[in-house]
């Protein structure tokens, strides 16, 4: 059923919006409030590793699963499954003891993976002409509310003397927000049973070259994101900059790929192939890594500006691929599990590795090699994924 521009594709854009501010917020208010956190449940510093890690680890090992399970249950029932879990966990990390944190947390990242796998494939099925515009909506969405998240977690934590508790717990009314507001789409539109039609169709996706070149892109952009997310303050201190000034440094970063997220989108939308989009990401990434290795904290506002306009652009592409590369909707959902099932487990590889380099050689000029590689892979990569394919 395809909605024409009116009052239900508005409605459904709304809702979409909604969504997408689950998949991040609930991740990102961890930070602020570790340091109490950990001081309250006497968390190890392998403990805390752990925690931070686990939404990393769920992305990479359900991905690959959810395009099933939405064949057997229905996309969007599904999804709405995904936000009574989120809401599920919320209550759950926030119960006050370790236990209940990790479940909660578990629970959150399998949540969250179901959103981050279908959403784009219930972009495409509901607005396919339009999918450009209402995917930069959904990625400006889920960033905003990210950065929100960050910003305001430990005064929301203040909003009745809850402490850091009640900042990972606020994040409830918004997910039941959109669970009420989910719940009219699910029992107006009818979902049939396709687990054997998305079976055969995973098994196509995963067979395919271009699926493989639009999953290591997926990672290689994921793994600079978040090798500099985790390692950039830290080596902007090891150069003389003082610990407030490098986290402004890192917020820089990150918010220089919102605006991508929304113009990403548009543009690669009205294009066959995406080859000046890829180019583009390359440059401005290997620029902003060259300021770093050569001038060190001469000009890093500039070159974290530069990176992050690279990673949000690339995040934005890849996103885009889900939808541009496939035919149907059953090979968007799978291509997206592949994806972030691969792209993830890359991920999480990258800040171990580029510390253990670091460690090795007691400077970072090497570590810093591993991440111009990553971004020469990525050109290469995004090259091939940007012709005018199909997976």
């Amino acid at each position: 059923m395809k909605i024409k521009f009116g009052w239900k594709a508005v409605f459904l854009l709304v809702l979409i919006v909604l969504y997408a501010s689950n998949l991040r917020a609930p991740i990102t208010a961890v930070g602020p409030v570790i340091p109490d956190m950990a001081d309250e449940l006497a968390l190890t510093p392998g403990m805390i590793g752990l925690f931070t890690a686990i939404p990393l680890i769920c992305f990479s090992l359900f991905s690959t699963f959810m395009p099933r399970m939405a064949g057997i249950f229905g996309l969007q029932k599904f999804l709405l499954y995904s936000l009574i879990l989120l809401i599920l966990g919320l209550f759950l990390r926030s119960g006050g003891n370790i236990s209940m944190l990790f479940a909660g947390s578990i629970f959150i990242g399998i949540a969250i993976t179901m959103g981050n796998v279908l959403m784009p494939a219930y972009i495409k099925k509901r607005f396919p002409n339009q999918a450009g515009w209402v995917t930069g909506f959904y990625l400006l969405s889920m960033n905003l509310a990210s950065a929100i998240a960050v910003g305001y977690s430990l005064r929301l934590g203040d909003i009745g003397n809850y402490g850091w508790k009640g900042s990972l717990a606020i994040w409830w009314i918004l997910g039941a927000l959109t669970l009420i507001a989910w719940i009219p789409v699910v029992i107006r539109e009818k979902n049939g049973n396709t687990s054997g039609q998305d079976a055969s169709v995973i098994r196509r996706v995963w067979r395919s070259r271009l699926a493989w070149q639009i999953s290591i892109f997926m990672g290689l952009q994921s793994v600079i994101f978040y090798v500099f997310a985790a390692w950039l303050p830290t080596m902007l201190q090891g150069w003389g900059m003082d610990a407030d000034s490098a986290g402004w440094v890192l917020s820089y970063f990150q918010m220089g790929g919102v605006p991508m997220m929304l113009i990403g989108p548009l543009m690669a939308d009205k294009m066959k192939k995406q080859n000046g989009l890829i180019w583009l990401t390359f440059l401005v990434i290997f620029v902003g890594l060259l300021l770093i290795i050569i001038w060190k904290t001469q000009f890093v506002i500039l070159a974290s500006i530069l990176v992050g306009v690279g990673i949000g652009l690339a995040f934005a592409l890849a996103t885009m691929f889900f939808i541009l590369r496939t035919r149907s909707t059953a090979e968007s959902a799978a291509l997206s599990g592949m994806s972030q099932s691969v792209g993830y487990f890359e991920a999480a590889l990258g800040p171990p590795l580029f510390g253990l380099l670091y460690a090795w050689t007691g400077g970072w000029f090497i570590p810093m090699l591993l991440l111009f590689s990553a971004t020469f892979l990525l050109l290469f990569t995004g090259l091939k994924a940007a012709r005018d394919k199909f997976v």
